[in-house]
């Protein structure tokens, strides 16, 4: 067991070591993201099992918030406890939660069992980039980078045919009950196998009030978000009241950083360009990541009236593209001079052109040209997804690298969270907008009132085969009245759907083209060939200069 070779003034591990701990960084990464592709793909199934339309998006937000607050604060914890029981507490918790997942019986356990176990996905997501870092120089880094979300993609690739098979063929239980023994496999490697990186031996002080108000800053927020427009209207007093306490303890957060001796979030971090502008293309990018990974499969299952395991195969062209592109990018990075910043503004072009491709799909979409789209825009997905934590890395210094790369990630779930929140509400609203206003004069006067309501809240008839059923009873007593009445409700249902859908991908276009403009500003320094635990690299308040 290496638990406790630590990194010393060479920072010198045996090459077997390095593969080993590369090796288990690997399997966290796939178990990691062959959950949440499989848990997208099932989605519709679950919703259509437990009920509740309006919380379609938070059983992935949950998860999204509470591993967005984790992951800052378990990367500032490492740098300064070391990673290897982080890691491993984070799987084990994971792994807890998955369990609890699977035995939900209504969306609201489901939701708080996805919370617990995002606490364990946030520890993996902190350790997994930091840990290259221990490992590799920045000049080498790319190579490695672009493999492990060249991994992540891959495994995104299986999710989505998996989790659509086994949702068809078993139930969506089984989509949490498979993260079981690969877990124990990764668990049980990291204890023998995984070094125990630390960076001193001093005595540090854990900054508490920091840890508590970024907590109070961000959970708010994200409720907010997520009732806002549905639940409640926006400006009812709990939305507006759970906006004005984020506001407040964000100031109190950023008056404690700043006079904390050891801030959970350094905010030099953010005196520096390259940080600010890589972090802001992050969160759009992470909004549109997670917004092609949940809407695109409800849009093959919702509008064009697919299973769930051939809608989750029209997912893997786009993270098939997403592979290739962190794969490519990587290797160039490392290979062709380190320029990110070239790198990154050809990605984006690519993403977005493959964003706008998406957002023209409709009924009458082929099945050839809804791959093509979904590629590119997964290929320049792809291309920028290890530039970023490459650019910072290279320019902050090591004794804060878990808390710099760890905000990465932050920033690209607390995108994803805020895009679903967001887009979530303008895909409900303007749904049950089109479909109240669009249902046919036969339809009024066939169907119920309550009935139709309920169906405005929730397309529950175009992916469940009960809710479907439930329907046909309703209007089987009218004859063929009554089918020309199923027909055009189904109809209606649909084209609405589709036009909310178009809505909410043409944003993410609209998000895109901000990140190119953002990326164009981005400075570009040379990738640093040596690596050394006691470096202090260039200082982030000075490195714009």
């Amino acid at each position: 067991m290496e638990d406790k070779t630590q990194l010393s003034e060479t920072n010198q591990l045996s090459k077997k070591l390095i593969i080993i701990t590369f090796t288990g960084v690997i399997l966290a990464i796939f178990l990691s993201a062959l959950d949440q592709t499989i848990v997208g793909t099932a989605m519709p199934k679950i919703v259509a099992d437990l009920g509740g339309f309006s919380h379609y998006t938070w059983v992935t937000t949950a998860y999204l918030l509470t591993s967005t607050i984790t992951v800052p604060i378990i990367g500032r914890l490492t740098d300064i406890y070391g990673r290897k029981w982080f890691y491993i507490s984070g799987l084990c918790i994971f792994l807890i939660g998955s369990v609890l997942s699977g035995f939900s019986q209504t969306m609201i356990q489901l939701i708080i069992f996805r919370g617990f176990q995002g606490i364990g996905g946030g520890i993996m997501i902190a350790n997994a980039f930091t840990v290259i870092a221990d490992l590799f120089a920045p000049a080498e880094r790319g190579k490695y980078q672009g493999f492990i979300t060249g991994i992540w993609g891959v495994s995104s690739i299986i999710g989505p045919t998996l989790g659509g098979f086994i949702t068809d063929k078993l139930s969506w239980h089984w989509v949490f009950f498979i993260n079981v023994p690969l877990a124990i496999l990764v668990i049980i490697l990291f204890i023998f196998f995984f070094p125990y990186f630390k960076r001193d031996n001093l005595k540090h002080s854990l900054d508490w009030p920091g840890i508590t108000t970024l907590i109070l800053t961000v959970a708010p927020t994200m409720l907010a978000l997520s009732w806002g427009g549905s639940e409640y209207n926006w400006m009812s007093p709990q939305i507006l009241g759970l906006f004005i306490f984020a506001i407040i303890m964000l100031f109190i957060f950023i008056t404690i950083e700043r006079r904390s001796p050891e801030p959970i979030i350094p905010l030099s971090l953010f005196s520096n360009r390259i940080v600010t502008i890589s972090l802001s293309i992050v969160f759009l990018t992470g909004m549109c990541m997670f917004m092609g990974i949940i809407f695109v499969p409800l849009f093959f299952q919702g509008v064009l009236g697919l299973s769930a395991t051939t809608s989750g195969s029209f997912l893997t062209p786009m993270l098939l593209g997403q592979v290739c592109g962190s794969l490519i990018s990587g290797q160039l990075l490392s290979r062709a001079g380190g320029h990110y910043r070239i790198q990154g503004m050809i990605g984006l072009v690519i993403m977005a052109t493959g964003m706008f491709l998406v957002a023209r799909m409709t009924l009458d979409t082929t099945y050839s040209a809804a791959m093509i789209n979904v590629v590119i825009m997964g290929l320049g997905l792809g291309l920028n997804m290890p530039l970023y934590t490459i650019a910072i890395q290279n320019i902050v210094p090591y004794n804060i690298v878990g808390a710099a790369t760890s905000s990465v990630a932050f920033f690209r779930s607390i995108g994803g969270s805020f895009g679903l929140a967001i887009l979530g509400t303008i895909m409900t609203n303007h749904y049950s907008a089109a479909f109240l206003a669009k249902i046919p004069a036969l339809v009024k006067s066939t169907v119920p009132a309550d009935t139709l309501r309920a169906m405005a809240n929730n397309p529950e008839a175009l992916i469940s085969v009960d809710a479907q059923n439930q329907l046909k009873g309703i209007l089987s007593p009218l004859g063929e009245q009554g089918t020309n009445a199923l027909n055009q409700l189904i109809e209606v249902m649909r084209r609405s759907l589709s036009g909310a859908l178009t809505q909410v991908f043409f944003l993410g276009f609209v998000l895109i083209l901000i990140a190119l403009i953002l990326c164009f500003f981005l400075k570009e320094v040379p990738l640093r060939k040596k690596r050394n635990v006691r470096e202090t690299t260039q200082n982030p308040k000075t490195a714009n200069k």
